[in-house]
């Protein structure tokens, strides 16, 4: 009963000064709306991340070169990787058991050209397993083991290329410019959805890589054959993951000619490994991201402290009354906790919608700009939220508490 006669009177004198009370939680609620909305584009980014790359296929491998010479994750960057890998790799890799096929591909930015309209893509030079990489032909054919042999100039583009590029025009066999150089279009792909490095997957344009290596961009490895970017790797099944990485790893070596002493010139990656990156990278980015907004809590929690000291100095004398009609000490130290409680409890509510609601915006702004982003609100979130809440308002109201605890009766009916 002593609980909710404080909770009351708590909340009566909370009342009894709106316009105060309400410019203390506004620090409150700013603090965990910021938050909310963080940890919610957090997970969603994580969200549309993964869900991007299970698309692509998680019964694949990639293969890409390496510098065994370059510190840790440096032997990946740009700067540090040499050309290693040829076709002729990705054909030993297609022998190995348990392997349905490999899509070499190589890849870079250029310039399409189509009468006045001049679009940036990102294109793929590549095999005809590379549609197997999750892709599928909505109209025309995709790039044939005749194109690649003969290196035709000719192009398959994704459906959002298409569409920008021609509007409402057939594409198929009209002549575009690649970086200058004249393709004719054989093919169009399906929407597939989905963007990487701020790219969309349906923005990009195919061309046969042997016509990719000697007519746009040359590419050699130190012992003079036409470079390949990377190797996708089409696996029968999880469960031949790690038979098939090893053959890989052997294989490779032995091409190559690396010995048993010697690191690897090449790096074999799973899409549960790149998934599992992203996730971390997103998870710390998100967490860095909060707990640079949780500075805010901090201040709000300055601020919850000064209005319950001004508060205490105001009320002496109800203080005094309260303690000289029978009052104990742990009474008044439970009401003015439970004043700033409620104070932190409440902004944390209305943080906790405003910070849902920001988020939601973030998501609509984001798909109208074409990065389709989904904010998502987990109930941990909420929990943790309305903790740090309450935590916030009993850790800065405790010294008020006490401080209005440890008055004397006699002094507090004295006071003016």
């Amino acid at each position: 009963m002593k609980f909710i006669e404080s909770f009351t009177i708590a909340l009566r004198s909370l009342f009894a000064n709106k316009l105060r009370s309400s410019l203390t939680m506004l620090g409150i609620i700013i603090g965990v709306s910021a938050v909310i909305a963080i940890m919610a584009g957090g997970r969603g980014m994580e969200n549309y991340v993964t869900s991007t790359l299970e698309d692509m296929g998680t019964d694949i491998l990639y293969v890409t070169p390496s510098n065994p010479n370059a510190p840790g994750a440096a032997a990946m960057a740009p700067g540090y990787a040499t050309a290693t890998l040829t076709l002729d790799d990705a054909e030993a890799i297609a022998r190995i058991p348990s392997v349905l096929g490999v899509a070499p591909t190589n890849e870079n930015f250029v310039e399409l050209t189509f009468g006045d309209e001049t679009l940036a893509s990102v294109i793929e030079g590549t095999t005809p397993e590379f549609k197997d990489l999750g892709y599928d032909i909505a109209s025309g054919q995709f790039i044939t083991e005749r194109n690649v042999a003969s290196r035709d100039m000719v192009a398959v583009l994704g459906s959002e290329t298409a569409k920008k590029l021609f509007s409402d025009e057939d594409p198929l066999g009209q002549k575009i410019k690649i970086n200058e150089k004249r393709f004719t279009v054989v093919g169009v792909l399906s929407s597939k959805g989905g963007a990487m490095f701020g790219f969309s997957l349906d923005e990009i344009v195919a061309v046969p890589i042997t016509t990719y290596q000697t007519r746009l961009f040359p590419q050699r490895t130190p012992g003079g054959e036409d470079a390949v970017q990377s190797i996708g790797v089409i696996v029968s099944g999880p469960e031949a993951m790690d038979n098939v990485t090893a053959d890989i790893e052997t294989t490779l070596r032995n091409r190559h000619r690396i010995d048993e002493d010697e690191k690897d010139d090449f790096t074999i990656v799973s899409m549960e490994q790149m998934i599992g990156a992203f996730s971390d990278i997103t998870g710390v980015v998100s967490i860095f991201l909060a707990a640079i907004a949780s500075i805010g809590l901090l201040v709000a929690s300055i601020g919850i402290m000064n209005i319950m000291l001004v508060s205490v100095t105001e009320r002496t004398r109800e203080i005094g009354i309260r303690k000289a009609v029978g009052a104990k000490r742990r009474d008044i130290l439970l009401q003015f906790l439970l004043e700033a409680a409620t104070l932190s409890l409440i902004g944390g509510g209305a943080g906790i919608a405003f910070g849902w609601a920001l988020s939601l915006v973030i998501s609509i702004i984001a798909t109208l700009a074409g990065f389709p982003l989904q904010a998502t609100l987990s109930p941990l979130h909420v929990i943790i939220a309305v903790g740090v809440s309450v935590f916030i308002g009993l850790a800065s109201g405790i010294y008020p508490a006490m401080r209005a605890a440890r008055l004397n009766p006699i002094d507090a009916l004295h006071y003016e």
